[in-house]
This record gives structure tokens, sequence and C-alpha cells, in this order.
């Protein structure tokens, strides 16, 4: 592990601060057709967008292998909020799930307790 970590690009505090991590609730999931491991996901981001109206996001998740759509509804995940939009599949994803990568499968991280969606990761 060590050297591993010695090997590493290393990135300042102020390109951390960069990043908006953020604790997103997952309201809908489905499986994108024709693909093996897809979900499209419907998030709340908790605060308002500039139009008053609640932050609801798409997002395009590689865990489909490893969770199915029905039992992600409610969860709360940590999200990288302000990734450039990416179309994936025909379906523009407005931002990042952060998990653990483990054998090329896909493990969700959650918050111990229940924090608003919107809150920041620091």
């Amino acid at each position: 592990m060590r050297n591993l970590l010695q090997s590493m690009n290393k990135i300042t505090f102020e390109d951390f601060q960069k990043l908006d991590i953020r604790i997103a609730t997952i309201l809908e999931a489905e499986i994108i057709p024709d693909t093996a491991k897809l979900l499209k996901l419907k998030i709340d981001l908790g605060y308002l967008n500039i139009s008053g109206q609640p932050e609801l996001r798409i997002l395009v998740a590689g865990i489909g292998t490893t969770y199915k759509p029905e039992d992600l509804i409610g969860k709360q995940i940590p999200i990288l909020a302000n990734l450039k939009p990416k179309i994936i599949k025909g379906i523009e994803s407005n931002g990042m799930i952060l998990a653990v990568d483990v054998e090329n499968k896909a493990i969700l991280m959650y918050p111990d307790k229940s924090v608003p969606s919107g809150a920041k990761i620091r």
C-alpha cells in the first residue's frame, strides 16, 4: 500500500476544495436497456435550483451488477456534484457516484446516520 501511495499524483488542498462532494438521496432507479451494468438514477440534491425548485438530477452509474434498482430507492450516497455533464447511452449524466472498487464491482458508501440531502462532504 505504501508504494502505491508514494507513486500517486498528489493534489493540493486547493485542488481538493474545487470538488463539490455532497450527499444525495436516490429517488428513482432503472436499468438502462441493452447494457450489462448501467443504471439511470434520479437523485435529490436537497437544495433549490435557481428556479426555486428542488435540485433533481439524473446520473448514469455502472452499479447494476452489484445492486438492483429497487434496492437503491431512498439510499443516501456521496456524489461529485460539479462534474461536467456527459452523455452516456444517450442519457445526460450530471454528476458521479463515489463508490469503492472491490474486484471490479462498485460498492456504495452511505452515511452512518441520516443526513440532509445536499450536505457537503469535506
